[in-house]
Formats: structure tokens, C-alpha cells, sequence
């Protein structure tokens, strides 16, 4: 007969949380496929998986024997890393066991009921509209059946798990008749599934003993012909929208309020010294603007769900095209082409925001031109490119991520570092493009393209490849004193192009360098001169497609692109757009953008 587990302290709740983390992360393929509430969006078990990533990661680097101190700190972490519905639920129940747990060095069967009934409260109090039938029904039925086998007097931690597992896994299953969007699917719920893998993975490491460290993470399981549970609908609110706030005593009723106002599914977790918001709603800023009033914010992002969508019932593709927001596409042929898109981050001073998310390219002209403090870009973090690696990963066999050029930013870097550490069955490639804003958008169009010809990995990554020393971006310059203010070009520069009337032309060349490529002499006929410098380096016999992009100069734009298309006959396709900050930070309103790529 086994010896009786009557009490955990900190190490043995770090292995039990451990191995659960191990048994959830291994399942979040299945979870995606049956993800259909609120929104059929295919990312459940990515959320969660990277949510309780964070709390293993800092188990593993920190080992505490007091339990309170183990649980706290792994509530922390899980409100840093929460991501999605369910993370942000997750965390909150955490952040409850934790606040229950803290003052204690070690747990009995009574104190652990006690502070799992405090988690899902927690859980169940940071959302506006608690629904039965989601993760908050089956950690309710933990919490009660804990409290349950605990006030019979049961001791033993292996004999609570097992029975209170027993139902906990009927209330799961009890999932799929509370809410018709699961009926209709005939799925139980995704983050109801992952909370059962996180109780499954403490119970059998209770049962190999719980004084031995968990084994290695298995090998996620993966049924590849699984097809994704639900199907595609129009969205009320598109984007699911997502940051953390820093703050002292921050009224989380009056935010709540207000956020809820924005949206819908509105998760609110934390303390009054930091708060985690997961909402949808239409307009990403708008959570951001009522957030940076309460506190300094951070981890800003906004997943369009309606794409998503898309992409977890594709049928016809096998791989999926991801790029960075320095590619400059027009929306519509983002949609088009199922194109995803990981935005960097743009800084006014102390104020971030997501490229073309948070602030939209008419906004940050506004912003360039009204503010004395220059901004500065930054590359999305790895985690960023890896949670949209990891979603798209476990529905499609792989992922091409098309990224500005290396040269100018550490992004191509980021991606590739977090494709090395995907755990999906689908492969991640990375392709510097050597190019930037229109370029790099047409060679993510034409990478878009080849996949959906129902090509793999391989021989879209090689046939992109073979199209970057045929896609240049030409950029003339609106006007030199944002590049002096944000330090590219020195004042005396400055001054004698204006004396000389010179107009600067940028581009990248074959290196992936963005630097002059040429100068246009004199202010007048600047269109004119600009379009033989461009069609100068253009075959007259080959078939080409173009886009041309501008700042803040829409009509100058058009005739930009109407003169392109009269001066070489052979443009199959063009697109006119607003270009994001990349360029623009240096040229100012104004600049105009000419993209050109031979066709085959």
C-alpha cells in the first residue's frame, strides 16, 4: 500500500504543477481543433499552452521549499504570460490559490480545498458575463469536490486528486450540452480540456510518486487528419485584444466599465498593481487608450480573429504565410491571401503601440509631425512570433514567414529564434527578404501565392528566395528633417540638400541595406523624374507588378501609380496603399514609395 501523501510543500507543488504543465502543453494541438466559444478561432490550446509555459519556466529556474511562496510566484508568472480566454481565466485562478496559499510553508488536503475555492472565485470574478459550460465550470467542480473529499476528513492528496478527477472529467463532458456552440460541434470545451490535462498530469505524477522529479515534456500528440471543430462565422467584435497594465491602486471597477463598453468576452485579472485585459472588440486602441490612463502598459497585442478563422478551416492550403508589419499590403489582400501579420512596436517617449494596430499609418504621421519627441521602432519580442507560429503550426503542415530585411532589424532574428522553439508538428521556415515596406510586402504576396498552390515549405522558401533579386523598393523622401530629428542624417546634410534642391531617393540594395540609392536635382517634375529613376532599372520587354505607397499623400500617390502604369506597358498588377512607420519615420508626409517585382 502506498504511503499516504498528507502534506506538499513548495517543491512537491512545483513538480505536480510541473508535470501538469507537461500533460497540457502536449494536448494543445486538440485543444486548437475543438476550440469553437466564444469564437471558433483555432488558438485555445496555443493560449494556454504558453500561458503555463511561463509558470514552468520560472519553476524550473527557481526552486522554493514554501509552498505559499511557490504558488504566489507562480501566479505572477502566469498573469505576465497569460494569453487568450482561457490564459487570462487560468491566471486568475492562480492568482486566487496564491493569495489563499501564501501565508503557508506547506498544504494539507483541507488547505489545498480551501485555496482552490478561492481560485475560482478569483476565476469566476474576472469576467463580466460567466458562462457554464467553459474552464469555469469544470474548475468550479474541482474546487467543489476538493472542499468536499477535504470536510470528510480525507488526507491523502493522491485519494483527493483521484476522486475529485473522477468529477471533474464528468463535468467536462457535461460541457458539450451547456452551451449550443459545442452541441452543434460535438466537442466539450477546449480550456475546460486543458484545465482536466493540468489536473490528469498532477494525478499521475502523484500516483509515480511525488517526490520524484517529473519526467521529460512527451512528445505533443498529434492527430494530423483531426479537422477543426465548428465553423466559420462573421465576427461582432474581430480582434481579440489584449495588454497588461502596471499601476498603483488601479480601480478595476471603473476600468471594467469602461472596457466594457469597447466589446465583449472581457476578462479583467490581477491586483490593484497590475491588471491583465482580454477582450474583443473592433478597435484595438481604444483598449489601449483607457489602459495607458490607469498605468504603464505593456504586452500590447490584438489577434484578428476573423483571419484566424480562416486559417483553422482551410482546406486547400498546406502552408500558411506569416509577415512582419514593415511589409506594407493593402487589407484587402491580406485577406485575400490569408496573410498574418505580427506588428512591431512604435514608441512616442514613454508611450508604445502596435504598428498599424494600435496606431494606424494616417495616426503616426499625425503623431511624427505634432510631437517634439521622435519615435522610435522596435521588433515584436519572440514570444509574439511564436505564439502565431505555434497556432498556425498546429493547423497547417508549416509556416513561411516572410520578415524585413536583417540589415535594419533584429525581426528576422526574433522569428527565427521563435521558430526554433515551436513545439507543433508543422515546420517553421524564415525568409530574410533583403527588402522592406512594398518590397518585402510583394515578396510575402507572391510567398502567399505559391502556398496557395497547395506548395510545400521547401519550394515556397526556395522559389521566394529566387524572387528577392527581383523585388526593389524606391523610396523618395518627403522631407529630410524627421531623418535629421530621429539622427539618420546629420543637420549639415540637410542644409546643403536644400540649398542644392536636392530630393533624396532610399532603396535597398542587393545586401538587404536601405541607404540613397540616388538623388533627384531640382523641386519641379519630381514625379516625373522620380518614375525614369525607377523605370530605369526596369526591363522594357518584362511583365512586372507593382505597388506604390504614400504618406499622408493620397492624390500624389494615384498619380504616381496612373504614371507608372502609362510609362511601361507591361504592369499586369498594381496596388496603391498608406505605408506604415518604417519608412516613413524617416521621410515624413509626403514620401511617396514605388515597389516593383518581375513576374515570371
Amino acid at each position: 500500500m502506498p504511503t499516504p501523501i498528507l502534506e506538499l510543500d513548495g517543491l512537491r507543488v512545483s513538480r505536480l504543477l510541473r508535470a501538469g504543465i507537461h500533460r497540457l502543453m502536449a494536448d494543445q494541438e486538440h485543444l486548437n481543433k475543438i476550440n469553437v466559444f466564444p469564437v471558433p478561432d483555432g488558438d485555445t490550446g496555443t493560449n494556454m499552452a504558453l500561458t503555463m509555459r511561463c509558470v514552468l519556466s520560472h519553476l524550473t529556474q527557481k526552486r522554493d521549499a514554501h509552498a505559499g511562496n511557490t504558488l504566489t510566484r507562480a501566479a505572477d508568472a502566469a498573469l505576465d504570460g497569460a494569453r487568450g480566454n482561457s490564459g487570462a481565466i487560468l491566471a486568475q485562478f492562480f492568482l486566487g490559490v496564491g493569495d489563499s496559499a501564501a501565508p503557508l510553508p506547506t498544504l494539507s488536503a483541507a488547505q489545498f480545498a480551501s485555496a482552490i475555492t478561492a481560485g475560482a472565485s478569483y476565476a469566476r470574478d474576472s469576467l463580466t458575463e460567466p458562462r457554464e459550460g467553459t474552464v469555469l465550470t469544470v474548475i468550479s467542480a474541482f474546487a467543489r469536490e476538493t472542499s468536499r473529499l477535504a470536510s470528510t476528513g480525507m488526507r491523502d492528496f493522491l485519494s483527493l486528486f483521484t476522486q475529485a478527477l473522477t468529477s471533474v472529467r464528468q463535468s467536462l463532458q457535461n460541457t458539450s450540452d451547456q452551451l449550443e456552440e459545442l452541441r452543434k460541434a460535438g466537442v466539450v470545451d477546449a480550456g475546460a480540456q486543458g484545465f482536466v490535462d493540468l489536473l490528469e498530469g498532477m494525478t499521475d505524477h502523484l500516483e509515480r510518486g511525488v517526490d520524484m522529479e517529473p519526467p521529460e515534456p512527451a512528445t505533443p500528440s498529434v492527430d494530423v487528419h483531426e479537422s477543426a471543430a465548428g465553423e466559420i462565422h462573421d465576427l461582432t467584435h474581430r480582434f481579440c485584444t489584449e495588454c497588461t497594465i502596471v499601476g498603483t491602486d488601479i480601480d478595476r471597477r471603473k476600468l471594467r466599465e469602461e472596457l466594457s463598453a469597447l466589446g465583449s468576452s472581457l476578462v479583467l485579472a490581477g491586483t490593484p498593481h497590475k491588471a491583465k485585459i482580454h477582450i474583443h472588440v473592433n478597435e484595438p486602441s481604444d483598449v489601449f487608450r483607457i489602459a495607458r490612463e490607469y498605468g504603464e502598459i505593456s504586452g500590447e497585442k490584438a489577434d484578428d480573429m476573423q483571419r484566424q478563422q480562416h486559417a483553422t478551416h482551410q482546406t486547400n492550403r498546406r502552408v500558411a504565410v506569416v509577415t512582419d508589419s514593415v511589409a506594407d499590403i493593402p487589407e484587402d489582400m491580406l485577406e485575400r491571401h490569408d496573410i498574418h501579420v505580427v506588428p512591431l512596436r512604435v514608441h512616442f517617449g514613454d508611450h508604445s503601440y502596435l504598428d498599424k494596430v494600435g496606431m494606424t499609418p494616417e495616426a503616426f504621421l499625425d503623431e511624427l509631425v505634432r510631437n517634439p519627441l521622435h519615435p522610435k521602432t522596435s521588433q515584436p519580442p519572440a514570444g509574439d512570433f511564436r505564439r502565431q507560429f505555434e497556432f498556425l503550426a498546429s493547423h497547417f503542415d508549416g509556416v513561411v514567414s516572410v520578415n524585413v530585411t536583417s540589415k535594419v532589424s533584429g525581426t528576422c532574428n526574433a522569428a527565427a529564434t521563435a521558430a526554433s522553439r515551436v513545439q507543433t508538428h508543422g515546420k517553421v521556415a524564415i525568409v530574410d527578404s533583403l527588402n522592406a515596406s512594398i518590397g518585402q510586402g510583394l515578396l510575402t504576396i507572391y510567398a502567399a501565392e505559391c502556398a496557395a498552390r497547395g506548395l510545400g515549405v521547401e519550394e515556397i522558401v526556395r522559389l521566394t528566395n529566387a524572387m528577392i533579386p527581383k523585388t526593389l523598393t524606391f523610396a523618395l523622401v518627403g522631407s529630410l528633417t524627421y531623418a535629421v530629428r530621429g539622427g539618420r542624417v546629420k543637420p549639415a546634410v540637410k542644409s546643403l540638400a536644400d540649398l542644392l534642391r536636392l530630393s533624396p531617393i532610399l532603396g535597398n540594395d542587393p545586401q538587404g541595406h536601405v541607404k540613397p540609392r540616388g538623388v533627384l536635382f531640382g523641386r519641379s517634375d519630381l514625379h516625373d523624374k522620380f518614375i525614369r529613376f525607377v523605370l530605369r532599372r526596369m526591363s522594357t520587354g518584362q511583365r512586372y507588378r507593382i505597388g506604390v505607397g504614400h504618406a499622408n499623400a493620397e492624390g500624389a500617390g494615384r498619380d504616381l501609380l496612373e504614371r507608372m502604369r502609362r510609362a511601361h506597358p507591361h504592369i499586369e498588377s498594381a496596388f496603391l496603399m498608406p505605408v506604415g512607420s518604417a519608412l516613413s519615420v524617416h521621410g515624413g508626409p509626403g514620401t511617396l514609395l514605388i515597389g516593383i517585382q518581375e513576374l515570371a
